[in-house]
């Protein structure tokens, strides 16, 4: 009873108390989690069903034409103008005439399980799942057969869960109305194997020029092993990746059970390159556009799993059809250029500067040139000096905030490793700017720029411009010797970014892709990427304008007048066991460069043979120029060029020639002692020569009468320095003669045909060096004998005004006559001859200062010859 009476609280701490110690059972837990995962799956199953439902909604219907007949592609120019179809050549192969060799391979590869499945391998998606789940979507595929067979027949080749969903639908339809040889015979003239090769039987006719039925297991291998990445597995271009791709396959077959373990190691050990035939020699449909063709299929590639020859998409390119014509017939006759020998090969390729767009590809000298080998692309050499800017000078301006006038010494030299370094004319030029050194191309400046700059900085600078740098410079990089090696392409997209204002853009041949439903359309625009600030792109420019401009420059024979253009020559040299083992002549090279821009167009042009047995004389050196110069001419024709825009943070500047650190001119330095060049508006030269004074003035200028000869005899001294000869300016005025102007190197003028009663007035400046002094000038008066005479019962003498009889001279009289007697005591030496009782000055025997007038000149008389001056 006392139990009854216990409140509620010591009831509860009785019960904790016995149950203290005792586990917990889980009552309903499991059957609680059970429930949950089962109604959770139920809802996964019906969202999925409803999605899988909604993405199969607007699935594309089963189309026996599309299924069989690849359909080609068609290419647009710049202007949309179609110009070339893709994808017609197909060897199409019946299901009976596929060896068993070739279907194995197949079925080993791609999908081991395909007559077992209903178009969709279970078991294949399941592991697919859980990879797509742990690293990623998209991470490993589960395609079978027929699937691939949908996805390249109706459907883009984005990874996407909607694509995969209408591509399982389809595949399931197909099964159903399909047998599996059909599919398969579906499949293997539907898949595409690099080289324009869309079908297997095509494939074996490009790749070992034989007949599908005469391929041998290790060929077979090969060819199968391509569809699942054809560019990264190519044999002609890749064969270390092709080889290890085969022998993948032979693998395959051997696991399955298709060949045994001897059948597989016996083919694994067949070279790669046995039995290729040679690369584009069973391809022969060539255009004026097919090089160019060859680069859009490259790129189509790249940017998603698409059948250019099958796929039947709409490829809006690049291409300037004027251009690509011009480039074409460039190459392949002699009419533009006069090619030394067949043999001679060139590669050209032409952006749009401001773009990064191909507008046209020279990429062989064979005008049947089918997917051969691109020499504008596939091609790769030492660049020569074309790198100078890239690695030496542009990294310096940048980093070093260095000026275009930049004094750098040109001497002996040698690497670090203390290997001799030497310039192509084996001379050395000693101390001048980097715009000389570059405009020369100079090998030791470019090297010590380099050093300056250091590795680090000039890699980077090189990578930024889309170079293909795969391991560390080394010093020798600095000239374009070193271990780099690129082709026409990579410089012609390195140098756009310098016309570009430091902008760089990644070349490309492709705008846009639209795909056959003519509603999804995949742009190409690669993204635009400032690599430089714009004042190094403008000052790198215009240093390269003085390769072709300034008489030293090494690519004056690509100036185009009139045009704005930049551009630098490269060339690589043999080294010295090989000119031997080849018997290289001398100035023989390896390879000739030139790359150049203006502001709408870029070009880098690559000249060479295949072999080093043959090399570049002179004049094979000088066809980059001449290609690059003609090309440019005939593409800017009726086209306005403008000439690359000085940016705000630039200034030029006038420095005294020579001087180191650089000194600004003062108001005396002759024009011929500046020079102008860029500096970076925060770096400046600040102080003023002190070396060059105003230039002095001639004196004792005068100007005498000689009756007799009615001629004026000028004279003037001049105080000359030893390091000026200057010449004088002497400007001849008349009140009845209007005026004139005379040049000379001496200090006397006669002025013939004197006209009486003029007055003249002559101004005498001296010049040197750009410099003028001050002017001096002086006037003399010719009376007009026949004036006088006029006058009637007049005589001469009576003709002198009141009180000038015995006038005496005043230093600027005439030169006396020898021993001709005046009428006073004068001797004659000092004065005029005398008129009526005029005298001289006395005793005066004409040896008067010269300051005070001419020698000999004691009087001045105002009776004809009557002389007036102003000397200074």
């Amino acid at each position: 009873m006392a139990e009854k009476y216990k409140t509620r609280t010591e009831r509860r701490k009785q019960t904790q108390v016995q149950n203290k110690g005792k586990q917990k059972k889980p009552k309903g837990l499991f059957k609680r989690v059970f429930l949950f995962l089962v109604t959770l799956g139920i809802i996964g199953m019906v969202a999925g069903g409803a999605t899988f439902a909604y993405f199969i909604s607007d699935a594309p219907k089963l189309d026996e034409k599309l299924l069989k007949d690849p359909v080609p592609s068609t290419l647009l120019d710049i202007d949309g103008k179609p110009f070339k179809e893709v994808g017609q050549k197909r060897e199409y192969v019946e299901y009976e005439d596929v060896p068993k060799l070739v279907e194995n391979a197949f079925l080993a590869t791609e999908d081991v399980r395909f007559y077992q499945h209903h178009g969709v391998d279970i078991r294949r998606l399941g592991g697919a799942v859980m990879a797509n789940l742990t690293q990623g979507f998209g991470a490993q595929g589960a395609s079978t057969i027929t699937q691939q067979v949908v996805k390249r027949s109706y459907l883009s080749p984005e990874k996407t869960l909607k694509r995969k969903a209408q591509e399982m639908w389809l595949s399931l339809q197909l099964e159903q109305k399909y047998t599996k040889q059909e599919i398969f015979e579906m499949y293997v003239n539907k898949i595409f194997f690099e080289n324009r090769a869309n079908g297997i039987g095509t494939a074996a006719e490009i790749y070992y020029g034989k007949e599908l039925k005469d391929l041998e297991l290790h060929e077979a291998a090969m060819l199968v092993g391509l569809p699942q990445s054809p560019a990264r597995y190519n044999p002609f271009e890749h064969p270390q990746r092709a080889e290890k791709r085969r022998n993948v396959v032979l693998h395959l077959m051997n696991k399955h059970g298709f060949i045994t373990k001897e059948e597989m190691e016996q083919a694994q050990d067949i070279p790669i390159k046995k039995g290729l035939a040679k690369k584009g020699q069973n391809q022969m449909d060539s255009t004026p556009y097919e090089v160019f063709v060859d680069q859009v299929i490259k790129e189509v590639e790249k940017m998603g799993d698409y059948n250019i020859f099958a796929d039947g998409l709409e490829i809006h390119t690049t291409l300037d059809r004027d251009a690509q014509e011009y480039v074409h017939k460039m190459l392949t006759t002699n009419e533009i250029i006069n090619f030394p020998s067949d043999t001679l090969q060139t590669g050209i390729t032409l952006l749009d500067t401001k773009t990064g767009e191909i507008r046209a590809i020279g990429g062989s000298r064979s005008a049947d040139f089918n997917s051969g080998w691109n020499y504008a692309t596939d091609t790769k050499r030492s660049p020569g000096s074309t790198i100078k800017p890239i690695f030496d000078y542009g990294p310096a301006i940048e980093y070093k905030k260095w000026s275009t006038y930049e004094q750098i010494v040109d001497e002996p030299y040698q690497y670090s490793n203390g290997v001799k370094i030497n310039n192509a004319s084996r001379q050395h030029y000693g101390k001048m700017t980097i715009r000389e050194a570059l405009g020369r191309s100079l090998n030791i400046p470019a090297l010590k720029t380099f050093q300056e700059v250091g590795i680090d900085r000039a890699q980077g600078f090189g990578k930024n411009l889309g170079l293909p740098i795969k391991e560390d410079l080394v010093e020798a990089d600095a000239i374009g010797g070193g271990k780099l090696e690129v082709s026409s392409l990579d410089i012609a997209g390195a140098y756009s970014a310098f016309g570009n204002s430091g902008i760089y853009n990644e070349p490309h041949s492709v705008k846009k892709i639209v795909l056959r439903d003519k509603s999804t359309t995949i742009k190409n625009k690669p993204e635009s990427r400032a690599v430089m600030k714009d004042s190094t792109a403008f000052m790198v420019t215009d240093m390269l304008k003085s390769v072709l401009k300034q008489s030293y420059g090494t690519g004056v024979l690509a100036d185009i007048p009139g045009l704005p253009v930049a551009g630098k020559t490269g060339t690589t040299n043999y080294s010295a066991e090989d000119k031997i083992k080849y018997n290289v002549e001398p100035g023989g090279a390896l390879d000739s460069w030139f790359a150049g821009y203006t502001t709408n167009y870029t070009a880098a042009i690559w000249t060479g043979y295949e072999n080093k047995s043959n090399f570049l004389g002179k004049s094979s050196q000088g066809i980059p120029k001449e290609a690059f110069r003609k090309l440019m001419q005939h593409v800017s024709e009726g086209k306005e060029t403008k000439d690359f825009k000085q940016p705000s943070s630039v200034a030029k500047v006038g420095i005294v020639k020579g001087s180191d650190p650089a000194m600004l001119p003062n108001e005396y330095t002759p024009e011929h002692e500046i020079v102008y060049e860029y500096f970076l508006k925060e770096n400046e030269p600040t102080e003023v020569t002190k070396k060059y004074e105003k230039l002095k003035a001639p004196y004792n200028v005068n100007a005498v009468y000689d009756q007799n000869g009615n001629e004026i005899e000028l004279v003037w001294d001049y105080e000359e320095s030893e390091d000026k000869e200057p010449e004088f300016e002497v400007k001849i005025s008349s009140d009845k003669g209007g005026e004139r102007e005379i040049t000379l190197n001496e200090h006397a003028l006669t002025i013939q045909s004197v006209i009486p009663g003029a007055k003249y007035t002559f101004t005498v400046t001296a010049l040197a060096d750009g410099q003028r002094s001050d002017p001096v000038s002086t006037t003399i008066e010719i009376a007009d004998p026949n004036a006088m005479e006029e006058l009637p019962g007049t005589d001469p003498e009576e003709t002198l005004p009141p009180g000038e009889e015995n006038a005496p001279g005043n230093g600027n009289g005439n030169p006396g006559n020898g021993n001709e007697q005046g009428n006073g005591n004068d001797s004659g030496n000092g004065g005029s001859p005398g008129n009526g009782n005029e005298d001289g000055d006395g005793n005066d025997d004409g040896q008067e200062n010269p300051s005070e007038g001419w020698p000999g000149n004691g009087g001045n008389v105002t009776n004809p010859p009557a002389t007036d001056s102003d000397d200074d």
